[in-house]
């Protein structure tokens, strides 16, 4: 049996036409070197997470449900041990009644900001749903509604931090610092964690007393380092994003200091409360195993990005990164240039995956965003986007924001689609 032809004769089937799989096997010839490098690093952060585990003795017990209360839960305890021995902090907290990145980000923020005090972003405007959050689009119980103000100081053209705008917007009452490590519904680079350890010296040498928060979502694992390992007090993050190795049906995780995590927890539950309450119910299983797995899924996922950034390359689009920049983050960015193109590689992406293929995404005015919003995520669990998934805002350049895929298989497939979809709609090639 020839098995290359029988593969090319099944993505045939599949909807894949052969000027695009050709081109596809093409691009991926180039990219040998660049997967082996993401192997390596997978490799390490397998026997990172393993070797978390096997210090704080997980075990079966771990995965019993918890309900009520959830007093005494060893599973969820042991949990949030493994996940601040990983990313080397002094806590965590990693629950599933955290409902999202932006909850999760919410919660660090409001727990550890009283009345009086700023926040200031040193890397730009915000991911939009931060902005409701902080106060910058008002919205009621906003960080500005209890007497927090905000500044910011914006990237340089070329993407690198200005250190001297930094400085003028540091003040007395300036208590947290937020960085966002990835790029958003942004074009500027996606930070690594060597970078943003360089502002957070540079912020605590301006106010030691500075509190270094920084989203996550999007980068564990992506590096043998996080940002946490450069200083970061809070690192932030949703675990159906990377973390949850595409496994968890929910939850938030705040690795960091005693201090911040403890604060955040009384803010989660309550004063008195703060980290004791809070059952499981069931999801314990799905944390472990997806936590063993992610450093190989999210690997996965990066195999996916960098393909779609030289597949797009290739053909014309601008896309960020390129297809030869070093990566700290899942996300490719590809401007399409027109509403039309957009449209068509999200429902090139939806028609790839294994939930709802049948459904055409439309652009729709999604809670927390500014303008409309398309969506493709044909996933097992809502929103998941360690799943493949591909979205993006309907405004010019008309860029679409891909990611995820749980298998490289099925992000390379989901590319591939995408861009059949652009070909049949007459749009490119």
């Amino acid at each position: 049996m020839n098995l290359e032809k029988e593969l090319q004769l099944m993505y045939g089937d599949c909807g894949i036409s052969e000027p695009v799989l050709r081109l596809g096997e093409e691009v991926l010839a180039e990219l040998a070197p660049r997967f082996e490098k993401m192997d390596q690093i997978a490799e390490y952060n397998q026997l990172k997470v393993l070797q978390a585990m096997h210090r704080n003795h997980v075990s079966e017990m771990h995965f019993q449900a918890t309900t009520g209360y959830g007093y005494n839960d060893s599973g969820r305890d042991t949990l949030e041990r493994v996940y601040a021995d990983t990313f080397h902090t002094e806590d965590a907290l990693v629950r599933s009644q955290i409902t999202c990145g932006t909850h999760a980000l919410n919660l660090a923020l409001s727990a550890n900001l009283r009345p009086g005090d700023e926040l200031l972003s040193p890397v730009g405007k915000p991911y939009d749903t931060l902005e409701e959050v902080i106060g910058i689009r008002e919205s009621v119980g906003s960080l500005a509604e209890y007497g927090i103000t905000y500044a910011q100081a914006d990237l340089l053209e070329d993407g690198s931090f200005d250190y001297e705008a930094i400085r003028k917007q540091i003040k007395p009452n300036t208590r947290m610092a937020t960085i966002q490590r990835s790029k958003g519904y942004a074009s500027r680079p996606t930070l690594s964690p060597a970078q943003i350890g360089e502002l957070i010296a540079f912020l605590k040498s301006c106010k030691p007393d500075i509190i270094c928060m920084v989203d996550n979502c999007y980068g564990e694992f992506v590096d043998i380092k996080e940002p946490s390992d450069y200083g970061a007090d809070m690192i932030v993050g949703s675990l159906i994003k990377n973390p949850g190795g595409g496994l968890a049906p929910a939850g938030g995780y705040i690795c960091g200091t005693a201090e911040c995590v403890d604060r955040v927890a009384r803010r989660l539950t309550s004063p008195g409360l703060g980290r004791e309450v809070g059952a499981n119910l069931g999801t314990n299983p799905a944390f472990y195993q997806g936590f063993f797995m992610a450093p190989t899924v999210t690997a996965g996922a990066e195999k996916g990005a960098v393909f779609a950034a030289k597949l797009y390359e290739r053909l014309g689009f601008r896309v960020h990164p390129t297809g030869d920049t070093e990566r700290f983050d899942i996300i490719q960015a590809i401007d399409l240039k027109t509403p039309e193109a957009l449209c068509a590689f999200c429902a090139g992406i939806q028609q790839a995956a294994p939930v709802d293929s049948y459904v055409t995404p439309e652009p729709w005015a999604m809670p927390g965003y500014d303008d409309e919003v398309i969506m493709a995520a044909g996933a097992f669990v809502q929103g998941s986007s360690i799943e493949l998934s591909a979205d993006g805002p309907l405004r010019p350049p008309y860029t679409v924001f891909f990611q995820g895929g749980i298998t490289w298989h099925h992000a390379k497939y989901g590319i591939l689609m995408s861009l059949q979809k652009l070909v049949d709609a007459g749009l490119t090639i």
